[in-house]
This record gives structure tokens, C-alpha cells and sequence, in this order.
């Protein structure tokens, strides 16, 4: 399922990324465009204002007063006209012309360009070279709204013109088209993403989230947990394979115990009792003595470790059986820790290992099972018996902190391997003891986490910052 999220959320960034990049570039293609029409507009009228001069010029008849009256006239006439979503109810367009020298002659802006020299001037400068002149240029320099925009005609023959017409518009005039389009393009883009993304939510929803429940619920059942049917919704497929696989884990629920525990003591005896075959058969011959002790040594180490095998076992399936304690007392901790550094002692003494304890001197009340409370503790002292070199120390402490009783187990063996800090607890991982180099049964510690869970309490096993590791068994006190 993460996986499947993970996935659903780069779609939906390269989608909203894509959505980006296409609103970017077509709202930054809408004032061109509508620049662009506008131009090739008013390259036309231009062309139309260029032949009307080209006669009254050749005439020597030009009349300005007469063109402004003309275009008075126009903009006195009422217009009020939809043109798609823009309404326009005024004429922006007008023109100047210049004579050959580049000298205004006529303005239809209230005359006030007339005698004003543009030959410098991009529209009049390039058409009076036979070329397309076209300008756009601000009004104030500061103000990019104020920019207006030129288009010139030669008047007569390009080669040899008698002049030029230009016609100018703001560009303003085509501002509400541009905002009109801009909005048009951004609701359509949401609407698409809008439902896109709800599409996505509802397969999510519909689809993936059944399913991540219903593997939680799966994982649940691994556990050894019993947790409650989960709400799929009616009417969802997923529905057919949550009754499958509760049909399933039903008809499995009675063989899997016994299967799972039967499998793993196979498993586990297969070294043991090799080692103790191999041994048997090699003693039936003529060596020397020396070489038959150390096979026998051989024999009685697998049987203690066959015979350790089976105790864990047992004890773990104990403890693995039950989803809580089924006779809960109220017990002092401190006796149960006290005898099971007692029963340890021999061991730490063939191990040359010293055991010292530091416990409260008052009972430490718990509520708990006693057998499964000294099984706990006894196996984290044989844990770090194991592995602690000769002459080394194991420090037992037992104290009270904030309503938790806590048990420090400290040793001075070579510590836990970066590598196995993640699963140090994991049934049946083991690492190869100090003194002998053999590896344990792998479920001492997993039995110690069993305990902890039980208790609802938590287990901890860390390197020490000089040498060794802490084993830190944490348990509520009663109440």
C-alpha cells in the first residue's frame, strides 16, 4: 500500500506539474494572440487610410479639417456591441500621416502630433524604406498599460512613397479581451483538474483504501492478534476477498499452532542430534583418549543445547498462547529477580563469571505471572553469562522509577553487532556465543519480549558506551 501511495501521489504531481506548465504557457500565449489579430487589423485599415491619402495627397487636396470632422463625427455615434464576452462602446482606433520627410500633416488625435517631425520613428522610418514599420511604445515610461500600438502604410508606391499613415490603438482596448480569455482558460484547466483529482480520490477511496484495511486486518491476524471485522463498505468487491480469506484463515486457525511449532522443532533438532550421531559413530572407533573426551564433550554439549531447545520451546509456546495473563497476582519483583540470580550462580560460576546485584531493600510490587516474570529474567542473565569473557562482571539493578519497575542487566562481552540491533528479539536469531563460539537457541530474548508485551511493559537491549551491553526489562508497578 505504500507503494500504491507513493505512486498515486507522483501521478498526481506530474499532473498538477503538467497542469502547470500548460496554464503557464497558454496564458502567456493569450496577449500575443490577441495582439496579434488586433494588429493584422489594423494593418488593413491601414492600408484602407493609405489609399483614401494617396489621392488627396497626389491632388494636393489633403483636407485635415475635413478628415477631422470625419472622424469627430465617428466617435460621436453611439455603439454599444457584444463581441463574445467583451462589450465595446467607444472607437480606440486613429491615424496620423506624415508627408515623405517624415513631418506629421494630419492627426486624427486632436491634431496635436501635426508638425512633429517622426522620421526617427520605427513605423515612419521603416515604411518610408519600403518596408513593414511597426511600433509599440509607452506613453509613460513607468506605466506598461500605457503602451499604444503602430502600424504604417506608404501612401502611393512603396518604392517611392509620398508619405506614410499610421494607425495607433492602445493596447489597453484589448486589455478586458486578454482578462476575459485568461479567466476562461484558468476555470476550464481547474474544472479538468478538479476531476481529474477526484477521480484519483474516488479509486483511492474505492479501491486501494478497502484494500489497505484489509491487509492491516491480515497483518493483525499474523500477529496473533484478534482484531475487529474491518468496515469495507457494502456493495465493494473487496468485500468477496475479505469473506474468503476469513473462510480461509478459519479452516487454517486450528493446524497452524501445532503445524508452526512442529516444523520448528524439526528444524531446530536436525543440528544437535547430527552433531550427537556423528560423534556416536566416530566413538565406536579405536583414537586416543584425549580425542574420544572431546567428542563426548561434543555429545553433552548438543544434548544441553537440544535440552535448552525444548525447554524455550515449550516455554515460549506458553507464553504465545495467550493474548494476556490469565491469573494476574500481585508479586514482588524483587524476590523474582533474587532467586533467579540464585539459579543463575552455578552457571556464572563455571563461566568464571562474577554476578553482583544492587536491589531495593523493600518489596517491589508488580501484577503479573510469576513463572513467566522468572523465566523472562533468568533468560537475560544466562543471555549475558553467555556472552561475557572469563573473569568478566554482570551487574543486576533493580529499581523504582516513575511507576515502573525496572531491571538493568549490564554485562562486559563484545556488545551487539550493528547489524543485529534491529532483530536481536526475532525468534530464532542467534549470534555465536563468546566462550564456546556456538550460537544459542535464538529464543531466549524472543521469550524475554513475549514476557515484556504480556506484562505491558517493553524490553530493551543496547550497547553500553565503554564495553558490554544494558538489557533493560521495563514493567508497571501495581497499583
Amino acid at each position: 500500500m505504500r507503494l500504491t501511495r507513493v505512486t498515486l501521489l507522483l501521478i498526481t504531481l506530474v499532473m498538477a506539474l503538467g497542469f502547470y506548465q500548460l496554464t503557464h504557457h497558454l496564458l502567456d500565449d493569450v496577449e500575443p494572440q490577441v495582439l496579434q489579430a488586433t494588429e493584422e487589423v489594423m494593418v488593413d485599415v491601414a492600408q484602407l487610410f493609405a489609399e483614401m491619402a494617396e489621392q488627396q495627397l497626389s491632388s494636393g487636396k489633403l483636407n485635415p479639417e475635413e478628415l477631422r470632422q470625419l472622424f469627430y463625427q465617428a466617435r460621436q455615434r453611439s455603439i454599444d456591441i457584444m463581441i463574445f464576452d467583451h462589450r465595446k462602446n467607444s472607437m480606440g482606433l486613429n491615424f496620423y500621416i506624415t508627408n515623405n520627410k517624415g513631418i506629421v500633416i494630419f492627426d486624427s488625435d486632436g491634431g496635436k502630433r501635426e508638425g512633429e517631425n517622426y522620421i526617427n520613428k520605427r513605423d515612419v522610418f521603416l515604411t518610408l524604406q519600403g518596408q513593414y514599420g511597426a511600433r509599440s511604445t509607452r506613453e509613460d515610461e513607468q506605466n506598461s498599460s500605457s503602451s499604444i500600438m503602430y502600424v504604417g502604410a506608404p501612401v502611393g508606391q512603396s518604392s517611392a512613397p509620398l508619405g506614410v499613415v499610421t494607425v495607433f490603438k492602445k493596447q489597453l482596448d484589448a486589455l478586458p479581451m486578454i482578462m476575459e480569455r485568461r479567466k476562461t482558460i484558468l476555470q476550464s484547466v481547474i474544472s479538468i483538474a478538479t476531476g481529474i483529482l477526484l477521480l484519483i480520490a474516488a479509486v483511492f477511496s474505492w479501491v486501494y483504501q478497502p484494500i489497505g484495511i484489509l491487509t492491516e486486518y491480515a497483518r493483525a491476524i499474523e500477529q496473533g492478534q484478534r482484531p475487529p471485522k474491518p468496515k469495507l463498505g457494502a456493495g465493494r468487491e473487496v468485500n468477496s476477498l475479505f469473506n474468503a480469506l476469513e473462510t480461509m484463515r478459519h479452516a487454517l486457525e486450528g493446524k497452524r499452532y501445532a503445524e508452526h511449532y512442529t516444523q520448528t522443532l524439526t528444524h531446530e533438532m536436525k543440528s544437535p542430534i547430527a552433531a550427537i550421531r556423528g560423534a556416536a559413530e566416530l566413538l565406536q572407533e579405536e583414537m586416543p583418549a584425549q580425542h574420544r573426551a572431546r567428542f563426548l564433550d561434543n555429545i553433552s554439549a548438543e544434548t544441553s543445547r537440544a535440552e535448552r531447545l525444548m525447554n524455550r520451546l515449550m516455554e515460549l509456546s506458553t507464553m504465545e498462547g495467550k493474548s494476556h495473563l490469565d491469573e494476574a497476582k500481585t508479586i514482588d519483583f524483587s524476590s523474582i529477580v533474587q532467586r533467579a540470580i540464585q539459579h543463575a550462580q552455578p552457571m556464572a560460576s563455571i563461566r568464571n563469571v562474577t554476578l553482583s546485584s544492587e536491589l531495593p531493600s523493600s518489596e517491589l510490587l508488580v501484577t503479573g505471572d510469576a513463572f513467566v516474570l522468572r523465566s523472562a529474567v533468568t533468560n537475560l542473565l544466562e543471555n549475558a553469562i553467555d556472552f561475557s569473557p572469563e573473569g568478566a562482571s554482570v551487574i543486576v539493578t533493580l529499581y523504582l522509577q516513575q511507576s515502573q519497575a525496572i531491571l538493568q542487566i549490564d554485562d562486559q562481552g563484545p556488545g551487539i553487532p550493528e547489524y543485529a540491533l534491529g532483530k536481536i528479539f526475532d525468534r530464532f536469531f542467534s549470534l555465536r556465543h563468546h566462550q564456546n563460539g556456538r550460537k544459542g537457541t535464538g529464543l531466549g530474548l524472543n521469550l524475554v519480549k513475549e514476557a515484556a508485551d504480556l506484562h505491558k511493559g517493553t524490553i530493551t537491549l543496547q550497547n553500553r558506551p565503554d564495553i558490554g551491553a544494558r538489557a533493560e526489562f521495563r514493567i508497571p508497578i501495581a497499583q
